[in-house]
């Protein structure tokens, strides 16, 4: 190896749930050390815009209690939430909030002086925080990136994960990993942290950056975790599209533009909400996402129109990146509807952890996105992520304090570490195959003609570079997410099968839960699937 550091906690990530572990680790005496593929600025979360959803007993709308909020989300999650989960990381959010604004963080506020709120697709009331208008997620990782580099934490920045690191037990040891010019090194530690973000560059057209190549499903399954409900790919309903189709990272146009009154409407101008769900435009990502694009089916377009012009000139200051994106591409939105499609966006499964981060590897911690903790179900309620970021990251820190204290942690170094050789496919090819037959709308035929397709594509490669490893991530965790959508033979939430239109609640009001045998093929499992609203 050409180079080699140590830590008690490995952090593999810059989100918001990998710097606020970080920062809470460190408070709590661990040595921590955090590893990038990008700068410390660039986590996943600098490109949320809508907000942060909490219930603050300061600040609130009449009526509205954590209890309401709870139940909001238990509603878009379809029956896959798990009640607990919910109650208990809905719970801390305030606290997290008051946290994040000792760290530095500013949100926007209203005349009253109180917190600006606006609320959401799928909330009942107006509970969503925001910075910078639609800039939230970048004022979130600004003010925990200042705070990681106050509190002298190292970061890694530009390195890459290459692959986990197990102790004779079975245990975590560490990690393999590479510099920006490739070359390996080993990163020793009792627990590894993954917040690896998102899988949305297994999609064509996303709103993810670059770095969300799936790294931590991956990496975990590989390690021998579980993941859970991968199936469950949320497409948020409103990405900027232009001429040629959407394609690679797309500019979002926020949801909280139709929290203020903006209305999708189809090229023929008639609403494509109307009659839809009780809630019309604001109703749940994936009854918005299917309507938009059977309606643009109907009439031939690829894309619908958000007509936000009765918001007025007070757009520019409310919503300055989707202005910003708008313009760039010759739309003034004050004046004219802006044309929407649907992109990746979110992944509401993940790596099987606790509330504390905890998974079924000791030392193996996940939070965020790459993690699956009962919180999302089934389609995540709007402006719940950064939320869970916050609560999770730190309480997955304390976990590791507390399992370090009490021995349960592996601290006996590893022999000799060999760079793993991994199957691999073009990801272009990857790409376009994920976006024709495992987008909004599946089927057995399509998932299983993506399924030979990969498989007779793949070709095995040594990880000698950061884009092998990348593309060796996608390829594993597209097999996983066919797998689970092929075997969930029915509609629920944000997945959708056209052969398989109705929800069954008798046989699927449960995830679905894979992992890897000791030959390495995916194989499902009965363990820990007990997620239900109850």
């Amino acid at each position: 190896m050409s180079w080699e550091a140590g830590a008690d906690l490995l952090v593999v990530g810059t989100g918001v749930a990998g710097m606020t572990a970080a920062l809470r680790a460190r408070e709590l005496g661990l040595r921590v050390l955090v590893v990038s593929k990008d700068s410390v600025d660039a986590g996943n979360t600098t490109w949320a815009q809508g907000g942060i959803a909490v219930v603050r007993p300061d600040e609130l709308d009449p009526g509205d209690s954590l209890a309401k909020h709870v139940e909001d989300t238990l509603t878009a999650g379809v029956g896959l939430c798990s009640r607990p989960a919910v109650r208990e990381i809905l719970a801390g959010g305030a606290a997290a909030i008051a946290r994040l604004r000792g760290a530095g963080a500013r949100f926007d506020v209203g005349a009253d002086g109180e917190l600006a709120r606006t609320r959401e697709g799928g909330h009942s009331a107006f509970r969503v925080i925001h910075a910078g208008g639609d800039a939230t997620g970048a004022e979130v990782q600004r003010a925990l990136a200042d705070a990681v580099r106050g509190g002298g934490i190292p970061v890694l920045e530009q390195h890459c994960v290459v692959e986990l690191l197990r102790g004779e037990d079975g245990s975590i040891a560490g990690a393999l990993a590479m510099d920006a010019e490739s070359r390996p090194g080993v990163l020793r530690a009792p627990a590894v942290l993954l917040a690896t973000g998102g899988l949305g560059q297994l999609y064509a057209a996303t709103t993810n950056p670059e770095v969300s190549t799936a790294d931590g499903v991956a990496l975990a399954l590989r390690a021998g975790a579980t993941v859970a409900d991968l199936e469950f790919v949320q497409f948020h309903p409103t990405v900027l599209y232009t001429p040629g189709g959407p394609r690679g990272r797309r500019p979002l146009i926020t949801e909280a533009v139709r929290g203020e009154g903006a209305v999708l409407v189809d090229v023929r101008g008639q609403r494509v909400m109307a009659g839809e769900h009780p809630l019309e435009d604001l109703a749940p990502r994936d009854v918005v996402s299917a309507a938009i694009n059977r309606r643009a089916a109907e009439t031939g377009s690829e894309y619908v129109f958000l007509d936000a012009t009765g918001i007025g000139a007070g757009f520019a200051a409310r919503f300055p990146t989707v202005h910003a994106a708008c313009r760039a591409a010759g739309i003034d939105p004050v004046r004219e509807p802006i044309p929407v499609a649907s992109a990746a966006h979110y992944s509401c499964g993940g790596v099987m952890s606790s509330v504390d981060g905890r998974t079924s590897v000791t030392g193996l911690y996940a939070a965020g996105e790459v993690a699956c903790t009962g919180l999302h179900g089934a389609n995540r309620l709007a402006s719940n992520s950064l939320l869970e970021g916050l609560v999770v990251g730190a309480r997955a820190a304390e976990a590791v304090a507390k399992d370090l204290c009490c021995g349960l942690l592996n601290r006996k170094p590893v022999g000799e570490v060999v760079p793993p050789a991994l199957a691999v496919v073009d990801r272009e090819l990857l790409q376009t195959t994920m976006s024709r037959h495992a987008g909004i709308g599946r089927s057995e035929e399509g998932l299983a003609a993506a399924t030979k397709a990969l498989d007779g594509a793949a070709i095995v490669r040594p990880l000698k570079t950061r884009e092998a490893v990348e593309d060796a991530s996608l390829l594993m965790t597209a097999q996983a997410l066919l797998a689970a959508a092929r075997q969930r033979a029915e509609s629920r939430g944000c997945h959708r099968r056209t052969d398989f239109p109705d929800t069954d609640d008798l046989r699927w009001r449960r995830s679905t839960v894979f992992r890897l045998d000791a030959s390495g093929w995916l194989i499902h499992t009965t363990a820990g699937i007990a997620r239900t609203a109850a």
